[in-house]
């Protein structure tokens, strides 16, 4: 079913988005007074090729999904609702003694034309320096309401620099559309992004406030106007709940697809890694100001052809980091497991159940410790491959698996802090503070067992653990001061522990002895 609605959609004959129209869809698509506008929506993206073995993804591939339609609809425009720059596996590449940082993400989005993007809360995971690098190699426009820039001189918009001077993102951006009778009509796109990922140079102000403040603004001058968002879920039903009148909203920061209606506001976001884009078609009347929104999922597979200029720039960069693994790993491309079934490192079941990669990692964790410590356990959300891992694993599938990298840490814990790490990873279930678990299990009454045993509270255990989890970023009271932390080693480059990726590595290399 998916291939056919692709293949209408590349045609440019999909129209169902005007079935409630009267008298004849065919007519008002093709003019008579009305504007129709598309909208091609992608988000959280952080691989520009397409993932497990080109079944689905690439961002060559979602250029060609655009270009197609625009073809027939002239007021196509392509969004990016956050998350972009970082992780991926490039971006922890060095390139001249620099790291690349999104740059590659920049170079691909600026050849496919982007008209939008908003902020995610992983672009501040880059340096201020790097941002701004990025931001001044964007030919696409930036809008955000609520992020600003603190400087020396205070806070201000972020800018991007031109050669002469420097232009501030604006809290809205603004589009002219036409018709085929000549008809104009403008809409206007606020975003906004949650305040997750706190940074010395970056102010959030309150979502809910600044995105009516910039809707208000937007509104007088423009027909319509749209969000473009990156927030959670129900932020997002907040703020169609406190806009009433904005017909959609194109949000990011959950990575799977959904269509939520809140009043008669639409709610879309697309899968992670472009697996997945939402076309929206939207009617306008700018005599009645009347206006129709349908949203539809287009998937990106292996049915789907490549944009041949955005694919030769994607090449460029695969290319390239072939040649920088090699001089991280002697050879990425050595097989060094092969699963009975597919290694899920998608991030619904990262984020939410126990998975058989989850198991190889935090086993991979101990095993760096000889097995001298009581569990192990790593955020579900340092696993970003966002992939089915089958057939031939080789180590640069366990560096595309972990980007961050990182190091593994060997901590004391009493075991009440235990306990309350495990209940809130599990509350967070769904999220990126979920837990991958080792010897960790859980009773029938709900209690936590540690190698079969009750957590005793009072006893200290021995834990490894990613060194990400210790900075509060995920569990917010785990910190190296909290006094249920007894001790933490940290291991020495030389260590296996050093990089939890290379300790992934040697512990399958282990497997096959």
């Amino acid at each position: 079913m998916k291939k056919i609605v692709l293949f209408l959609f590349l045609q440019g004959i999909f129209i169902s988005s005007c079935s409630i129209l009267e008298p004849s869809t065919e007519g008002l698509i093709k003019g008579n007074g009305l504007v129709t506008l598309k909208f091609v929506q992608v988000n959280d993206v952080y691989e520009i090729a397409p993932l497990n073995g080109g079944e689905y993804g690439g961002m060559a591939r979602v250029a060609h999904i655009r270009d197609s339609i625009k073809k027939q609809f002239p007021n196509t425009y392509l969004f990016m609702a956050g998350d972009f720059l970082n992780p991926s596996l490039l971006g922890t590449l060095k390139v001249d003694g620099e790291r690349l940082n999104g740059k590659q993400m920049v170079d691909v989005m600026n050849a496919m034309d982007f008209d939008l993007v908003t902020f995610g809360n992983h672009e501040f995971d880059l340096s201020e320096d790097d941002l701004q690098k990025r931001l001044d190699e964007s030919t696409f426009k930036w809008t955000s309401a609520n992020v600003r820039h603190v400087t020396e001189a205070g806070i201000e918009s972020f800018s991007t620099k031109l050669e002469f001077t420097k232009v501030p993102i604006s809290d809205f951006a603004t589009f002219k559309a036409l018709d085929t009778n000549g008809n104009e009509m403008k809409f206007g796109v606020i975003g906004v992004t949650l305040p997750s990922n706190p940074q010395d140079f970056v102010y959030y102000g309150d979502i809910y406030n600044e995105a009516v403040r910039a809707f208000k603004l937007a509104s007088e001058k423009s027909d319509l106007v749209f969000g473009l968002t990156h927030v959670s879920i129900e932020e997002d039903r907040e703020l169609a709940r406190l806009m009433q009148s904005i017909p959609l909203i194109m949000g990011g920061h959950e990575h799977n697809a959904m269509l939520v209606k809140v009043g008669k506001t639409s709610i879309a976001k697309a899968d992670a890694n472009a697996k997945s884009v939402y076309v929206h078609t939207i009617i306008f009347n700018p005599t009645t100001k009347y206006h129709n929104v349908h949203s539809q999922l287009v998937f990106v597979d292996e049915h789907t052809p490549f944009n041949a200029k955005v694919e030769r720039i994607v090449a460029k960069w695969t290319t390239l980091l072939d040649e920088k693994l090699k001089e991280v790993i002697a050879n990425p491309d050595e097989v060094i497991y092969k699963p009975a079934i597919p290694l899920d490192g998608t991030d619904s079941a990262s984020r939410g159940i126990q998975t058989n990669l989850g198991e190889i990692i935090t086993k991979a964790m101990a095993f760096s410790y000889q097995n001298k410590v009581d569990a192990s356990f790593v955020n579900g959300g340092s696993i970003r491959v966002d992939d089915m891992l089958a057939g031939q694993i080789t180590s640069k599938d366990i560096f595309r698996v972990l980007p961050f990298g990182g190091t593994v840490l060997k901590v004391e814990l009493k075991g009440k802090l235990l306990k309350e790490i495990l209940d809130y990873g599990e509350e967070k279930r769904g999220t990126g503070a979920y837990l991958q678990r080792n010897n960790v299990s859980e009773a029938a009454n709900g209690d936590w067992l540690v190698q079969g045993k009750p957590i005793s509270e009072k006893k200290t255990y021995t834990i490894a653990l990613s060194d990400f989890l210790l900075k509060g970023l995920d569990i917010p009271f785990l910190t190296p001061e909290n006094i249920g932390v007894v001790k933490i080693y940290t291991p020495k480059d030389t260590e296996t522990a050093a990089d939890i990726r290379k300790a992934i590595i040697f512990y399958l290399n282990s497997l096959k002895k």
